[in-house]
């Protein structure tokens, strides 16, 4: 696909700008459901009018592209839907059900075989509910855009994502969750709360942290809670942190029910200082401390229910033993400005007829380090997020005032500190980051120019399989708790999560905002990588075999978030190989070329 780009938006009032917070939440949803279809089913675009036929139902959506993207973040002026009748303006909710009931038709995800039973309705029900969040997060934004006292730029960021998932059709679904406990457990409307403790006997709970981590301080994980709540301990119990929604529904849990039924575990309530919910709704942080704490948290935000799994806990450990072990030392070596957040402890209290423990616990807590650069990072979500009536993305007002040329430069710096580091790590060890644009975090200076970045999460880790022998020699075991899988695997799911989710996201977000040609901000990308080919393949045998792939093939896989969406996959407990539906398309690395 050949197209000019436009530098300047439509002359056309923007329906994301719509003075009802309603209205801009509805259009949102749709940009976000064409955006997905279009990707799906490789349906070239081209500025000016678009019609996406549905043959199912014998209509069709109807809108015009204002702004034509290669990295696929496309903007769309109104959207109607056209029928025998004629045309009315589309409505999100009626639409997802017409696109969904569409794709059922069509088999859904070939190898999967056909849509489930019920997962039309339920996505349609999602949508709405998510429709709904989104008019209460734009319009609270709206009343209230400056953050409050206690919120520092680091927190700021986190609550950024109003919108949430650009290519999801249902991006703010939380199921669950009432509209009384949104506003205080939803980063969006900048919730803080305090954290529920159980009491929980030492003979049903399970422990571990990284002897001598910093940011314990010299105390033991049971000590560092008890210090957490603010409240002595009694009795010898350990106490056990909980998200206030979690505290509630674990009490409705047979096995939880057991254990305070055998007196093994006492419901405290509140406890402790207020807690600030990040953009990932369940790791909370507070400015004043070393560590954030991450929960387990059953609602079920977008695709998954967001609990942990106890080798999820224990693989946050295994990074940071790996990483003391020095087993990523070449790439800290090239790169001193990239680091991986340590996750150096966690607890968990183990349910009753489970050897061994729970594969899911429902009650758990990981540490995670506040890194001592804090101040300067801001999660890539955040930065890149749409800002409906409020201007343009803290990304696209930071660049916009460093002046002309700074979007090339941006890219071109954060391609160098950012995304090759990643690249290097994984020729260098083996392994893959899930580093989407949530789990990604971008160090800047006081003008907004990247000088580093970080990488956290305790899930996101792949091995590629090519690299275990090595990794079990260093740590003396015979498994690892990462996702160990082939080669192959991994660099398909690195292809989505660090090129097309992550860094492209750089790419769209400057040019939907008109600060630069996209095809021309693609190049400086793809020649920043170019140049990174020798150190890469330094790194390892095969060390420039990723980057040479995103420079050189036609197309590359991606994520189909619809259909994930529609077959009902929880991503979390999903099969490594099954986590997800991906497809083959365009690579947009080669519209640089074009």
């Amino acid at each position: 696909m050949s197209t000019a780009l436009a530098l300047t938006p439509s002359p056309a009032v923007d329906p994301l700008e719509h003075a009802d917070a309603r209205l801009s939440a509805e259009h949102a949803h749709l940009e976000a459901l064409l955006r997905c279809w279009l990707l799906e089913t490789q349906t070239p675009v081209h500025p000016g009018p678009l019609r996406v036929s549905l043959p199912g139902s014998g209509l069709a959506l109807t809108t015009e592209v204002t702004h034509c993207s290669p990295s696929g973040w496309h903007r769309f002026g109104p959207v109607s839907l056209e029928g025998p009748g004629g045309a009315t303006r589309a409505d999100p909710v009626l639409a997802v059900a017409l696109v969904a009931h569409e794709a059922a038709l069509r088999g859904g995800a070939a190898r999967r075989g056909g849509v489930p039973a019920g997962q039309v309705a339920d996505l349609v029900e999602r949508t709405a509910e998510s429709v709904r969040r989104v008019t209460d997060f734009v319009g609270h934004r709206r009343a209230r855009p400056q953050p409050p006292a206690g919120v520092d730029g680091f927190l700021d960021a986190e609550q950024a994502l109003l919108l949430g998932h650009l290519h999801h059709p249902a991006p703010k679904s939380r199921d669950g969750l009432s509209s009384t406990d949104s506003a205080d457990f939803s980063p969006e409307l900048r919730g803080s709360f305090r954290l529920h403790w159980f009491a929980a006997d030492p003979s049903v709970v399970s422990h571990d942290a990284v002897a001598g981590a910093p940011s314990l301080a010299g105390r033991d994980m049971v000590a560092l809670m008890a210090d957490l709540a603010e409240r002595p301990r009694s009795d010898g119990r350990v106490l056990v942190p909980a998200h206030p929604w979690q505290a509630r529904d674990v009490l409705r849990r047979p096995r939880i029910a057991a254990l305070i039924e055998a007196g093994l575990l006492t419901p405290l309530g509140e406890a402790g200082p207020r807690w600030w919910a990040t953009s990932s709704v369940r790791t909370v942080y507070r400015p004043d401390l070393p560590v954030m704490l991450k929960l387990s948290l059953g609602l079920r935000l977008t695709n998954s229910r967001r609990e942990s799994t106890r080798t999820e806990l224990r693989r946050g450990l295994e990074i940071h033993r790996l990483l003391d072990a020095g087993y990523a030392s070449a790439t800290t070596a090239a790169h001193p400005s990239f680091s991986i957040v340590k996750d150096p402890s966690w607890l968990a209290v183990d349910e009753p007829s489970r050897p061994g423990g729970p594969e899911v616990t429902g009650l758990d807590v990981a540490v995670r380090e506040v890194p001592p650069r804090v101040a300067d990072l801001r999660c890539l979500v955040g930065l890149v997020a749409p800002r409906p009536g409020l201007g343009r993305s803290m990304l696209g007002t930071m660049v916009a005032a460093l002046g002309p040329g700074a979007a090339e430069a941006w890219v071109a710096d954060y391609t160098d500190r950012v995304l090759v580091p990643m690249l290097h790590l994984y020729a260098s060890t083996g392994i893959g980051l899930e580093a989407h644009q949530q789990n990604t975090l971008v160090q800047l200076d006081a003008r907004g120019h990247v000088v580093g970045s970080a990488f956290r999460d305790n899930q996101g880790y792949y091995l590629a399989s090519s690299h275990l022998p090595r990794l079990l020699g260093l740590l003396g075991v015979e498994a690892s708790t990462l996702a160990v899988v082939d080669d192959a695997l991994v660099d398909e799911r690195l292809s989505y999560y660090l090129l097309r989710n992550q860094a492209l996201a750089v790419v769209g977000c400057l040019g939907s905002e008109g600060l630069g040609d996209e095809r021309r901000l693609l190049g400086v990308m793809a020649g920043r990588l170019r140049e990174a080919l020798p150190s890469l393949a330094a790194a390892g045998p095969t060390g420039d075999r990723l980057a040479r792939r995103w420079l050189e093939a036609d197309t590359l896989p991606t994520k189909s978030n619809l259909l994930t969406r529609l077959h009902g996959i929880d991503e979390v407990l999903a099969p490594l190989d099954a986590q997800s539906v991906y497809l083959d398309a365009p690579n947009p690395l080669r519209e640089a070329r074009r």
